[in-house]
This record gives C-alpha cells, structure tokens and sequence, in this order.
C-alpha cells in the first residue's frame, strides 16, 4: 500500500521541506503582501501625522489577510512577511496599550510615547517592502 500512496513523498522533498510553490501561487501571495504592506502604510503614515486617523479597520482587514493567507505561504521566502506584519502589529498594539495611560496622567509624554512606537511601526513595515521588493526574507 506505501507504493501506491506516498503521502510523505507528497508534502516533503529528500530534505524534509516542503516543495517549492508555484510561480502563480507565489504572484497571487505577493499580490496580497503588497496590499496588506499598503494598508498597513496608510496607517502607519496616519500614525505619524498629527491629527491624521486611518482607521482601525484597515488594520483589521490587513491582519486578517496576513492570518488567513500566511499558511498558503509555508516553505517560500514570503512566510516571513506574513509573519513579520502579524508580530508588528501585535507589538505596535500591545506598546499602545501599555503607553495609555500616560494620556491620562500627561498629555505630553503619551503623545511622545505613541509617536516613537508609530515612527516604530512605520519603519518595520517600509523594511518589510524593501525587502518584499527584492523577492527576499524579512528577518528580525
């Protein structure tokens, strides 16, 4: 019966990886890194302009195409974008809400405070199309 159904054969090469995707599989996955990058940049950009506000919900519509999409992703250079797009907006996130509270105590040191973690934010995700951009891994 392991002659007529290789099923380990059929997910792994001689070296244990997966087998490389396909070229139209990858332009599709790419296709979604570029507009998930974008939406992240827009806001990331609002971020750092004052008075300036995306919207959450570009965010969540971002993440949400990282989260569903990044399996598809497993054994090309892409994994890594999607991964480095979940992990800065969960940092980005979880440095906001830590840094809050400084809005209520004084209004000077949140601003500061929010305005690093956006130039932050705006930088991992310039970095991740840079990267994107030349078909290679984004590291931390």
């Amino acid at each position: 019966m392991s002659d007529i159904i290789d099923v380990p054969g059929r997910f792994q090469n001689d070296s244990g990886q997966p087998p490389p995707l396909p070229p139209a599989r990858m332009d599709t996955l790419k296709t979604l890194g570029w507009v998930s990058y974008g939406l992240h940049l827009v806001v990331a950009i609002a971020a750092v302009l004052p008075g300036v506000q995306a919207g959450v919900g570009l965010l969540l519509i971002a993440i949400l195409i990282d989260w569903v999409k990044r399996p598809d992703a497993k054994g090309s250079w892409q994994y890594s974008h999607f991964s480095w797009r979940i992990r800065s907006v969960i940092w980005a996130g979880v440095l906001y809400a830590l840094t809050a509270p400084l809005w209520l105590l004084l209004v000077v040191p949140g601003w500061i405070a929010w305005g690093i973690i956006s130039i932050w934010f705006l930088y991992r995700i310039v970095r991740g199309m840079v990267c994107m951009n030349g078909n290679r891994e984004v590291s931390a």
